[in-house]
């Protein structure tokens, strides 16, 4: 199976895992038609590009799509995606498990990743599953209580001193050179393991609306591949329309796709409560501007304010998630939804993760003699 440049159309053989123009490669279009089974990985095997590990999965994937009350308020069906549930708690499971799959298969003793959040988690515990070592790289600012998270499953942390962001392309190089496979957020690995979702939701609902929380871009492009594929395939009838969501505090899919331009350019000095999505310079950045150009899709940028509110209305209905995730309903109220059209929200990461800046409820005192009143 080949992989191609999504920008410039360049075809490789091999697994590289960006193409010499700079951006991610991905892999062809799979076909195929779904089977009898118990997890996404058996039921869509016509679709991976490596065959799944699956004696060494740890239950990523097959995530509730649960019906929202909050949808009443717009006029329209609405159902969450709750990737919390996964492993790690977030979506970034489902990418891992594949690229370890294919890791394993290639002979690598190491795996490693850039990332301070989801993605390090993520790394550091199935590689402890698949019995491999893992480099997790973080930036300097890493703080040690987020990083106890990382390190508890026994991977090596390493904190880097220096510009952060040239940290993507530099892991590359060097593991490469060292025998490292680096799974970073567009690894065309990880894109495929995020088919999934789309390959779920199908099973479950034809949407006619998916709102995915946006950061690097692979999450969005695995979403689209996943639905662009079942099409392709005959297995459903329509595309959805897809809108990639941002914090305004970073937003740059956003503001280059509003300035209709074709390529992205940083965000200079990012400020957002919704850390998890705010990537300055995302590596599959222009990747998503052009699949929104082909595919008549949208972006929306919602503020701070309103992701806390959107993750208050979520923790109402019994989902506690982290603010990134919560930028998926916050983008209800910017867009206009034909009446009684079905919605999937995309909830990317748990609250758990988060919970500094998590809001709080009342909390009453009570003495035991006066439980009484205080329960009437």
């Amino acid at each position: 199976m080949k992989l191609r440049c999504p920008i410039c159309g360049k075809t490789y053989d091999e697994p590289v895992q960006r193409c010499e123009c700079g951006e991610p490669v991905e892999f062809e279009p799979f076909n195929g038609g779904p089977y009898i089974g118990k997890t996404v990985w058996e039921r869509f095997w016509d679709f991976w590009p490596v065959e799944p590990a699956l004696e060494l999965s740890l239950g990523e994937g097959d995530t509730p799509l649960v019906r929202s009350k909050l949808g009443d308020e717009f006029g329209i069906r609405l159902y969450l995606k709750n990737e919390t549930v996964n492993p790690t708690w977030s979506f970034k499971d489902r990418g891992t498990f594949l690229a370890l799959s294919h890791a394993l298969r290639a002979g690598y003793k190491a795996v490693g990743t850039v990332s301070t959040g989801n993605m390090a988690a993520s790394v550091s515990a199935y590689a402890s599953r698949f019995g491999l070592k893992a480099r997790i790289l973080v930036s300097e600012s890493a703080s040690d209580e987020k990083l106890k998270a990382v390190s508890v499953y026994g991977g090596e942390v390493i904190r880097i001193r220096g510009d952060y962001g040239k940290l993507y392309f530099e892991s590359l190089k060097l593991g490469e050179r060292l025998g490292v496979y680096f799974i970073n957020s567009d690894n065309p690995f990880r894109i495929e393991g995020y088919k999934g979702i789309a390959f779920e939701i199908a099973e479950e609902v034809s949407p006619d609306y998916v709102l995915i929380p946006t950061s690097s871009g692979g999450l969005f492009r695995g979403i689209a591949k996943g639905f662009i594929e079942l099409k392709g395939s005959g297995l459903i009838d329509k595309i959805p329309k897809l809108v990639a969501v941002q914090a305004q505090g970073c937003s740059p899919i956003c503001r280059a796709f509003r300035e209709g331009k074709e390529r992205i350019e940083r965000f200079e000095k990012p400020e957002t409560i919704a850390k998890a999505i705010a990537n300055p310079y995302p590596p599959s950045g222009n990747a998503v501007l052009k699949l929104m150009r082909d595919f008549g899709w949208s972006c929306v940028s919602v503020s701070d304010k309103e992701i806390l509110e959107a993750q208050r209305k979520l923790a109402g209905e019994g989902i506690f998630v982290q603010p990134a995730s919560a930028t998926s309903v916050a983008a209800l109220r910017k867009l206009e939804f034909p009446e009684g059209v079905k919605v999937v929200s995309i909830l990317t990461g748990s609250g758990l993760k988060t919970l500094k800046n998590a809001p709080a409820g009342k909390i009453r005192e009570c003495p035991l003699e006066d439980l009484e009143n205080c329960l009437g």
